[in-house]
Formats: structure tokens, sequence, C-alpha cells
């Protein structure tokens, strides 16, 4: 358990912020049409 949580754990909450700033930052190099919200119709 201790592994998990000191070793397992925190690379998890990186690799998962990483993976956020990755998806975030993707929407700049988008075009402006596929950065827009899905139509809902």
């Amino acid at each position: 358990m201790s592994f998990f949580r000191s070793t397992l754990l925190p690379a998890l909450i990186v690799l998962l912020f990483a993976a956020a700033l990755v998806a975030v930052s993707a929407r700049i190099w988008l075009p402006g049409d596929m950065a827009a919200p899905a139509p809902l119709a």
C-alpha cells in the first residue's frame, strides 16, 4: 500500500494533469469550427 501511495498515486495525478493540459491546449491549434461545442441537433 505504501508503494502505491508513494509512487503510483503521484504518477497517476501527474499523468491526469498532463492529459488535461494537452486537451485544453489542443483547442488552441484546432480550427475555429472544430473548437466550438458540438451542435445538439
